[in-house]
C-alpha cells in the first residue's frame, strides 16, 4: 500500500475521532468519495493501526444507530420550513 493512502486512512480516523463524524462529513472534509473514506477507514486502516481502526469503529457504529434519528429530524426540519400558503 502506497504511504499517502496510509497516511489519509490514519486522518481520515482521526478526524472521525475528534469530530464525532459522518462518513458523509468526512469525506467532505479531505475531498474524496464516501467510498475512499469507508474503504480506508473499514480496510486499510486495520493494517496500519488496528487500535485506531477499533475506535472508530465505534465512532461509526453509533452513527449508523442513529442515522434513522437525524433522518427524522431532517425531514421534519424540511416540512417545517415549507410554505403552505399557495
Amino acid at each position: 500500500m502506497k504511504r499517502y493512502i496510509e497516511e489519509r486512512a490514519v486522518e481520515i480516523a482521526h478526524y472521525i475521532i475528534n469530530n464525532n463524524a459522518t462518513v458523509r462529513q468526512a469525506a467532505k472534509a479531505f475531498g474524496v468519495s464516501k467510498s475512499t473514506v469507508h474503504t480506508d477507514i473499514c480496510s486499510r486502516l486495520l493494517f496500519v493501526n488496528s487500535s485506531l481502526a477499533k475506535d472508530v469503529r465505534k465512532v461509526l457504529d453509533v452513527n449508523k444507530e442513529e442515522r434513522h434519528i437525524r433522518g427524522g429530524l431532517a425531514t421534519k426540519e424540511k416540512y417545517l420550513h415549507m410554505n403552505y400558503d399557495k
